[in-house]
């Protein structure tokens, strides 16, 4: 049943991530077309400003999503490592594997995002977050590969 339930979410964070994409190419796609916005007055410029700071701000969101999800994503494997088939627990570590670089790979994003914006109390927060994500990740998967190859060596 634990199994099942596992399955259950982790089908449904699989659609999220397809999701996300969307939404990632979206972001890249609005911050571009806020480039391209006039700025010939002095009023279209503090508006060209104003939306490209909103459209980079909710660019540095979306990835912040998926490395928060790939992380909690991180946890059910763990699960599956330690409460799964035990055959299978070099596909638990391999999955692991895909997460951290999910998380860092979103984390990059992030952190590429945040050199553009001017709010240094949100940028601040996020890259704080991003920190904690990122250690979180290598722990995560570097925990789970020293359980299983003790296991393996044994």
């Amino acid at each position: 049943e634990l199994m099942k339930h596992i399955s259950r979410l982790s089908i449904r964070q699989q659609e999220l991530f397809v999701e996300y994409i969307d939404r990632d190419s979206e972001a890249y796609d609005h911050v571009f077309g806020c480039f391209k916005l006039p700025k010939s007055t002095d009023e279209e410029k503090a508006a060209r400003s104003a939306a490209i700071q909103e459209a980079t701000r909710f660019a540095a969101l979306v990835p912040m999503q998926v490395a928060r999800n790939a992380c909690e994503l991180m946890e059910i494997i763990a699960d599956v490592a330690r409460l799964g088939n035990q055959n299978a627990i070099t596909d638990a570590c391999v999955a692991m594997m895909a997460a951290r670089s999910a998380v860092l790979g979103a984390l990059l994003n992030v952190r590429i995002n945040l050199g553009s914006l001017k709010d240094i109390t949100f940028v601040d927060e996020l890259k704080r977050e991003a920190d904690h994500l990122e250690q979180l990740a290598c722990m995560r998967e570097k925990e789970l590969l020293e359980v299983v190859n003790q296991e393996l060596n044994q």
